[in-house]
């Protein structure tokens, strides 16, 4: 009997099953199955027999339905482009940033913009204080972002950039930036990420309401499919949903969901589908599931062929889709932080697994700051060894063939076809996104996911398990927020000095007239109004006249947290720590006649709430009242928003490095309006190194990242207990 006979595969299966049983727990092989957060069940053993009904076992790199990846010999003939994705203080220390990447092996720039310019906002306005060159470079006009671009050929380098908000100004600047280099339209490559549904999801650097902003879209998509061919209008992004806390299939749902409904406004606009859909690209998060990762890159392949198979498409260049993957910074830790090196590497090899076109590797001090040219050599070299010394690339999809690969393939795309189904039944994911449920879907898995974690059942090598029992301190990059600003607020007053203010006017009132009418197209008369020396806020603001500007509704889920806790607690003393921790809660309403109240807030343009909607979810099924503040308030508004609200406590959220400027000053807005027995307590990404500096301003309590929410808790009510004394 041979091994290829079924009856042979049968008996050998049988007789494992038996092997199997007798070390499994209880005797019970399927106990050795994993259920993923995406509700699939992956087995220890796959044989043929799990691969012998699927579609798509015996298809070909190149060909539909592109499962094995979009060209016929991917790697072997060319490698993936090495990314690095990165923007700091200034377009000058930015710009010699991505000079030497490009000579230690880069091959691309991928920019990252502050959150004042993500949200259309000069860097003079006063709603952006403590963001001004932080979280990215700060870019006001064409000339920082010549001075971005300096000595970078634009015909010969690639960009890929980071902007949703303000998508019109920031892609005008850099065509004309491009035109006073010397290079045309025609010749420019890159991205543009123009990604804004999933801005409404997730990471809320939005500025118009989804109306108006879908109509930008379809703008952009028009002008580069006749103007600028090499490049990609639309980089349509899971990464920020997983970074949020979406599960692999909810990740891919909803980002092919929204691709679905931008290839629906372009048509709309009288597009021909073939005209604009081979430039649309995609931007997957690769966390630490490996095999999901792998599994969901070839599975959004063969859905996406389906999806646009449906709008008739004929191009195979309309049928394919194309992707650049970043790992995950969520996955990071605070604690032992030279972990992050290989969990950095470990996703790495399952996004070239998967058959990424583009990647960024994160660097290992990314939960703490911006990262050093230390850690990014390490980051970007981890990409080139994996190119040049393992021969990884030399072979095309290695894992095509394998039963587990197969199947779990098949699985990820019939869990994500079901949710897009559900997503169509709502009326498309526009109206899924406006209805609230698409973001509570996401907060909900986040929720799910942290409770995992802080009850144990989830491991995280050096934060839950394993832990230093002391941390030695590392190198952090700091910027100096205060001299960014005064920086970009000369040279912002020297162009509006120099410039010919009425034809500025002029420009500027074409847009507005456009945007209210819904004729013209915005990018067109954004380049033309660039040209002339408008700024980005200008741009912004005269779109903002007749859009208006979008104001999101609070929400957070309750109850997801401790049902996770609850039934995911690893041993007794956890579930002995939370029942203990809501019943020192309940003894505080019944002395205090109310219960503790704290307000969690997000501070300055810092929009992913993540950490934030978690923590209240959590707070508040401890037995805490949680008033969630809006985004984007100013210290006095939050301030006056905790005192009308009667707080005991306020949580500030952040992660976009503002704490040193917007923290002291809602402890000082406190104090000024008499309120300075409201304690102040911020979670986090902050370095250690403004521990000190937080506390003499008068913080309370500081919980970074990996920082279990029960302890936070706990230390939180302490502190309640000692400012009532």
């Amino acid at each position: 009997m041979t091994q290829n006979n079924p009856e042979f595969q049968s008996a050998s299966l049988d007789a494992w099953a038996k092997a199997a049983a007798k070390s499994a727990p209880a005797g019970d092989v399927n106990a050795l199955n994993w259920l993923t957060p995406d509700g699939i069940s992956v087995k220890p053993l796959y044989t043929a027999e799990d691969t012998k009904n699927l579609p798509y076992t015996n298809t070909l790199p190149g060909f539909e339905p592109y499962l094995r990846g979009p060209q016929a010999t991917m790697y072997a003939v060319r490698p993936w482009t090495i990314r690095q994705y990165a923007g700091f203080s200034t377009a000058e220390e930015s710009n010699a940033f991505y000079r030497k990447a490009l000579a230690a092996g880069g091959q691309g720039v991928s920019v990252a913009f502050d959150l004042a310019t993500h949200r259309g906002y000069d860097s003079d306005h006063p709603r952006v204080t403590g963001d001004v060159g932080k979280a990215g470079v700060a870019i006001d006009s064409v000339e920082d972002m010549k001075i971005l671009f300096d000595q970078i050929p634009l015909d010969k380098v690639s960009v890929s950039m980071t902007m949703n908000g303000a998508v019109l100004p920031v892609l005008a600047g850099y065509v004309v930036a491009a035109e006073e280099q010397g290079v045309s339209q025609d010749k420019l490559s890159g991205t543009i990420q123009n990604d804004i549904l999933k801005e409404f999801m997730v990471r809320n650097t939005y500025i118009y309401p989804p109306g108006p902003s879908m109509r930008i879209i379809g703008d952009i998509i028009e002008y580069t499919a006749e103007h600028m061919p090499k490049f990609n209008s639309i980089s349509i992004s899971g990464y920020h949903m997983q970074e949020a806390g979406a599960n692999q299939a909810l990740e891919l749902a909803f980002t092919l969901a929204d691709g679905k409904e931008y290839v629906k406004t372009a048509i709309a606009k009288g597009m021909d589908v073939d005209g604009f859909a081979g430039r649309l690209s995609f931007f997957w998060a690769i966390g630490m599931n490996f095999y999901l990762e792998v599994a969901k890159m070839r599975a959004a392949r063969l859905l996406w062929c389906r999806i646009m198979k449906g709008f008739n498409a004929k191009s195979p260049k309309s049928l394919m889709l194309r992707t650049h993957c970043q790992t995950s910074g969520w996955s990071l830790t605070e604690q032992d932080p030279y972990n992050n090196v290989v969990r950095t590497t470990i996703e790495a090899m399952a996004a070239v697994f998967g058959g990424t076109q583009s990647l960024h590797t994160n660097s290992f001090d990314e939960a703490i700051a911006l990262p050093t040219e230390f850690s990014s050599r390490i980051a970007r070299n981890t990409q080139l060894i994996i190119q040049e010394e393992t021969h990884i690339t030399n072979v095309i999809d290695p894992w095509a063939g394998s039963y587990m690969m197969e199947k779990l393939t098949q699985d990820m795309a019939d869990a994500a076809w079901a949710i897009i189904e559900e997503v169509e039944a709502m009326g498309g994911m526009t109206k899924a996104v406006d209805s609230g449920w698409a973001k509570l879907k996401i907060e909900a898995a986040a929720a799910e996911k942290q409770a995992r974690i802080d009850s144990g059942k989830d491991v995280i090598v050096g934060v839950n398990k394993y832990k230093l029992k002391t941390e030695d301190a590392i190198e952090a990059r700091d910027i100096d927020n205060v001299a960014v600003r005064v920086s970009q607020i000369a040279r912002l007053n020297a162009i509006k000095q120099q410039r010919d203010a009425a034809q500025v006017q002029l420009a500027l009132q074409a847009i507005e007239e456009a945007a209210a009418s819904g004729t013209g197209n915005l990018l067109d008369l954004s380049i033309k109004a660039v040209r002339a020396r408008a700024t980005v806020g200008e741009i912004s603001d005269a779109m903002e006249k007749s859009f208006g500007r979008h104001r999101a509704d609070t929400q957070k889920v309750t109850g997801v947290y401790a049902a996770a806790y609850d039934t995911d607690a690893t041993d007794g003393d956890t579930m002995d720590y939370w029942n203990a921790l809501k019943a020192e809660i309940a003894d505080f309403a019944t002395e205090q006649g109310r219960r503790p109240r704290v307000m969690i807030s997000k501070l300055g343009q810092d929009g992913h709430d993540r950490g934030a909607k978690v923590v209240a979810t959590a707070f508040a099924d401890l037995g805490f009242d949680v008033d969630m503040g809006p985004l984007f308030q100013t210290p006095e508004e939050c301030a006056r928003q905790a005192i009308e609200n009667d707080v005991h406590a306020v949580g500030v959220s952040t992660l976009a490095a503002g704490h040193k400027t917007l923290v002291p000053a809602i402890i000082a807005e406190l104090k000024k309006q008499g309120a300075d027995d409201i304690i102040v307590f911020v979670g986090g990404v902050i370095p250690r190194q403004d521990y000190d500096m937080l506390y003499a301003a008068g913080v309370k309590g500081i919980y970074g990242p990996g920082t279990p929410i029960p302890v936070s808790a706990k230390d939180v009510l302490k502190q309640i207990k000692a400012a009532l004394k």
